[in-house]
C-alpha cells in the first residue's frame, strides 16, 4: 500500500501508482519541489547572513567554540534537541517525528591555518587561534557554506515535517581537516548515546559550476597516509664531502627514486599518489648536515595499492641509506582517513530524486583525490552518500577550459570564493531531497 509519506518522496521522481504498478509522472513531484523551494527562499536571507558570519570568524580544528555555539543555537531555535561538546567541540541535534528511519546529516566546523586573499567584504581577518597564537585562519575549503546549508536544510525539513516520519540526526563535526573529528565523536559514544542512524549524508563544495551536483558509486575520496623519513649521515665542511655521509644527497635520491613505486610497481589503472611536500635539513650552504627530514603524503582508493605504496616507500628509503653507507633511516607512518565509499543502493535511490529536480545538472563523476573523515561513519556500518555541489560562476568555469584560460581557485586556495547564491540554495534543496527520500524505507 502506498502511503501519503511514500508518495510525497517517491513522487519527487515518479509516484508509484498502486493501481497500475507503473511509474508515472506525478504532480506531487512538482508540489514537493515547489514546497522545498518556498522554504529555501523563506529562510535564505538569514542563511546567507549566517554564512558570511561564519566565513568572517573561522576557527581551527577542535577549537571551534564560537562556531559550535552558533550552530547549536540555530538548531535549538528550529526545534531540535541539541547536545554540545560531543567529541570535544562537536554538536548533535535530534528531531524526532514519529516512527521511521534515522537519517544523519553531517557538516564540518573547522577552517584552515592559512591566509585568505579573496578581497571579499566578509573575508576572514583572523590572525590568532583561540590561545592567542599567531596564525592566519580562513574558511578556504567551504565548510562555512556546508554549515549554512546544514542549517537551511534543517529549517526546511522542520517546516515540511507533515511530509515525513522518522528522526533527523544533524551533527556538526569538528576537525575534519585533521581527519580526527568524526573519530572523536564516535569515540565519545555518538551512536551509543544518540542511536545508530540508518543512513548518512554529507556534501562538499567543489570548483564546479554552481547548480551542478556530482557523486560516484563506491570510492568517492581517497585513503590518506602521512609519512616522515629521517636520513642520518655524518656532517662535514662543504669543501670536504669525502669526510661526510651526505644526507642531502640521500634525500635527493630518495625523492626521485621513490616515484618508481608509483610508475613501476602500482597497477597503472589504479589510483595512487606519493608526494614529498617538505624537506628540512642544513643551516648553511657550506655545511653538510648530519640529518635531513622529509615529509609527505600517500593517497589511494584501494587497500592493496595503499599497502604497496607504504612497502615500496620503506624499501626505497632503506636502499637509499644502504647505498650511502648510512644507518637505517627512521620512518614514521601516520594513517589518516580511509576512502569514503558511497553505498550503491543509497546512491541509486537518491540519484532518482535529484535528477527529477535538477535534470542534467546531476551527474556521476570520478572519485576525487582529497581525503575525508566522513568515511568513519560508513566504516561504522552506516550506508552513506557523499556528494559534491558546484559553487563557482559557470562563466569562470567555462573560461578556465579555454586555451590560456585563467585557472580556477579551488578548495584550499587563498582565493577560493564560492558564490553564495545560488550555491547554498542548490545545496539545501539537494540535501533536503536526499533526506526525504531516505526517510522512506
Amino acid at each position: 500500500m502506498t502511503t501519503r509519506f511514500q508518495c510525497a518522496i517517491v513522487g519527487v521522481a515518479a509516484c508509484l501508482l498502486a493501481t497500475t504498478g507503473q511509474a508515472q509522472p506525478s504532480g506531487l513531484a512538482d508540489r514537493i519541489g515547489r514546497d522545498i523551494d518556498a522554504q529555501v527562499a523563506l529562510h535564505y536571507a538569514g542563511v546567507e547572513r549566517l554564512y558570511q558570519d561564519l566565513h568572517a570568524h573561522p576557527e581551527l580544528g577542535f577549537e571551534e567554540v564560537r562556531t559550535a555555539r552558533t550552530l547549536a543555537g540555530e538548531l535549538r531555535s528550529a526545534g531540535f534537541e541539541v547536545t554540545e561538546q560531543v567529541g570535544r567541540t562537536g554538536v548533535v541535534a535530534l528531531l524526532r517525528n514519529g516512527p521511521g528511519p534515522t537519517i544523519l546529516v553531517r557538516t564540518e566546523l573547522d577552517a584552515l591555518p592559512m591566509e585568505e586573499k579573496t578581497g571579499l567584504s566578509y573575508a576572514s581577518r583572523v590572525q590568532v587561534d583561540h590561545l592567542g597564537r599567531q596564525t592566519f585562519v580562513a574558511h578556504s575549503c567551504g565548510h562555512d557554506l556546508h554549515m549554512a546549508s546544514w542549517v537551511g536544510t534543517a529549517r526546511t525539513l522542520v517546516a515540511l515535517k507533515d511530509r515525513w516520519q522518522g528522526t533527523l540526526m544533524f551533527i556538526a563535526q569538528p576537525a575534519e581537516e585533521l581527519l580526527g573529528g568524526a573519530r572523536a565523536m564516535l569515540a565519545d559514544g555518538l551512536f551509543q548515546r544518540f542511536g545508530k542512524p540508518d543512513f548518512a549524508f554529507a556534501l562538499h563544495s567543489w570548483p564546479m559550476a554552481y547548480g551542478e551536483i556530482g557523486f560516484n558509486v563506491g570510492p568517492v575520496t581517497s585513503n590518506a597516509d602521512a609519512f616522515e623519513a629521517t636520513f642520518r649521515g655524518r656532517g662535514a665542511h662543504g669543501s670536504a664531502p669525502d669526510k661526510a655521509i651526505d644526507p642531502v644527497l640521500m634525500a635527493s635520491r630518495f625523492v626521485v627514486d621513490v616515484q618508481g613505486v608509483v610508475s613501476r610497481e602500482k597497477d597503472p589503472f589504479q589510483f595512487g599518489v606519493l608526494s614529498v611536500g617538505a624537506i628540512q635539513g642544513g643551516s648553511s650552504g657550506n655545511i653538510i648536515p648530519d640529518s635531513v627530514v622529509l615529509r609527505g603524503t600517500l593517497r589511494s582508493y584501494d587497500a592493496t595499492v595503499r599497502s604497496k605504496l607504504r612497502d615500496g616507500l620503506r624499501r626505497t628509503a632503506l636502499a637509499t641509506a644502504t647505498m650511502a653507507g648510512a644507518p637505517e633511516p627512521e620512518l614514521r607512518f601516520t594513517q589518516g582517513g580511509d576512502a569514503t565509499v558511497n553505498d550503491a543502493a543509497l546512491v541509486e535511490r537518491t540519484e532518482t530524486v535529484l535528477k527529477a529536480a535538477f535534470g542534467s545538472q546531476v551527474r556521476r563523476m570520478p572519485p576525487i583525490t582529497p581525503s575525508e573523515d566522513f568515511a568513519e561513519f560508513g566504516a561504522a556500518g552506516v550506508p552513506s552518500m557523499f556528494f559534491l555541489v558546484g559553487v563557482l560562476d559557470p562563466k569562470d568555469v567555462a573560461a578556465s577550459r579555454q586555451p590560456g584560460g585563467k585557472p580556477l581557485a579551488g578548495n584550499h586556495s587563498p582565493f577560493f570564493a564560492p558564490v553564495p547564491e545560488p550555491s547554498i540554495k542548490t545545496a539545501v534543496k539537494a540535501m533536503s531531497l536526499a533526506v526525504l527520500s531516505a526517510l522512506q524505507r
